[in-house]
């Protein structure tokens, strides 16, 4: 350790998160010879199997990983919400994100952080030493913070994603080659920051893992076309994984984490068109686009993933379901989730969940009524074209999944057991020795 390695932070011990976007705990254990880094992780650590949040979806998961706050608190609920008392839907961005984010409480305590490719985080805050936005951010221009971190971006052909249109393509070379690409500019970025930075806290996520897994995992899982580029592409995050931790000081704990697990998808399953076949959603327009477009007599409609809304009277403009029905209308609803079978007889829902029991906070009027958390091999998808079949299927072949989410912490001394995504923000807090009360967090801390 060098003597500007001493100096920083202050003395205080630091921490260092890498996301893995969608790394199920299961590839890296059951193969620890292809991934020694994981591996030596979970040796010298501690590692395990977290569960991830209802719904398991990205643009849900980050905000809760970041903040230990569950949906309810940090009011984003999905990649699309609805607008309070209206029909008008948008997709959260960062500065929807309700609940303190893990490096404001840090900076609040005088203490330094960099933060990047953090999905849900445009646009860039500028109370960081340096942030660039992660998934959904527009382009590169907007998303760096300060100026001068775009020029060195640029300058290493830095991407925020990987080109998902590529994984559409029969042939997968290009998108593979696309996402060696972006993970190899990632881990430079990375690598660069972590060493010219003065920081306490580093948030870095690797979220080309997800597109990887998207396209590619039932390669991997049922031993198709691209399994050996699949892991391929793994052994390579693997190796980079060990050359972050090599490199950091000793007063820097570790800590990587997936935000949901993954697995093989044999049918995607359209619910609003599910919900229209059986009578409960219906459109007033011949050629429905949107949300607005659903008719007075709509009973229910969903949004991805998986998430069940009735059109409540009083909470919806139109609502046709009143307040005395909506327990008896939900349950029926629910009851047929339940029953729901795919085209191989095999049951569609693992299981239901009811708000109240998933969700806490001030965000009550865009909470779904119900989650429904998709078995294996069903992907719960949403839209409101009206022109799908409801079991269909389409160029991704992985899904996410709410078990399988990886958690490793290079400190011997905590302790995973029953985790979940909310307390890593506490776990990190803890290590950093900065000071919170245990009623702030949906989580707690692991050490």
């Amino acid at each position: 350790m060098g003597l500007f390695d001493r100096l920083r932070g202050n003395g205080h011990p630091r921490v260092a998160f890498i996301g893995i976007d969608g790394v199920p705990y299961s590839l890296l254990t059951e193969h620890r010879e292809e991934f020694p880094a994981f591996a030596a992780l979970a040796e010298e650590g501690v590692a395990g199997e977290i569960s991830s949040i209802v719904p398991p979806e990205s643009s849900a998961c980050w905000p809760a990983l970041t903040t230990g706050m569950n949906p309810g608190e940090t009011g984003v609920y999905g990649f699309q919400d609805r607008e309070v008392g209206t029909y008008d839907t948008y997709v959260p961005m960062g500065n929807e994100v309700q609940a303190t984010r893990v490096w404001d409480r840090v900076t609040d305590e005088g203490r330094r952080a960099t933060v990047l490719n953090v999905p849900v985080t445009f646009p860039p805050q500028r109370n960081v030493t340096r942030m660039v936005s992660g998934f959904l951010s527009p382009g590169l221009e907007r998303a760096a913070y300060p100026d001068d971190v775009r020029e060195y971006l640029e300058s290493i052909d830095y991407r925020i994603d990987v080109d998902p249109k590529l994984g559409h393509e029969e042939d997968k070379a290009d998108f593979i080659e696309d996402a060696h690409a972006t993970l190899d500019a990632r881990f430079e970025a990375f690598s660069h920051y972590l060493a010219e930075d003065d920081w306490d806290l580093f948030f870095g996520v690797f979220m080309t893992t997800d597109r990887v897994n998207h396209f590619l995992f039932e390669d991997y899982e049922r031993d198709g076309e691209y399994r050996e580029e699949f892991l391929d592409f793994y052994r390579k995050l693997d190796d980079y994984i060990g050359r972050i931790r090599d490199s950091l000081p000793d007063d820097v704990t570790l800590i990587v984490a997936s935000d949901h697990g993954f697995t093989s998808l044999d049918y995607e399953v359209h619910c609003n068109e599910w919900l229209r076949e059986e009578g409960w959603l219906s459109f007033q327009t011949d050629e429905p686009q949107e949300l607005g477009d659903i008719a007075d007599e709509t009973r229910a409609y969903s949004f991805i993933p998986g998430r069940f809304y009735l059109n409540l009277e009083g909470r919806e403009p139109r609502g046709s379901v009143t307040e005395e029905e909506y327990d008896d209308v939900r349950e029926e609803l629910k009851g047929m989730l339940e029953e729901l079978e795919g085209p191989n007889g095999k049951p569609v829902v693992e299981r239901v969940v009811e708000k109240e029991d998933a969700f806490r906070g001030d965000h009550d009027e865009i909470a779904p009524d119900l989650v429904a958390i998709p078995a294996k091999g069903f992907d719960l998808k949403s839209g409101f074209k009206a022109d799908s079949e409801v079991f269909d299927t389409g160029p991704r072949n992985g899904m996410h999944s709410f078990d399988d989410t990886a958690l490793f912490v290079d400190d011997p001394d905590a302790s995973i057991g029953d985790a979940d995504l909310l307390d890593i923000a506490p776990t990190i807090l803890e290590l950093m020795d900065v000071e919170f009360s245990r009623g702030e967090f949906d989580g707690a801390s692991l050490v």
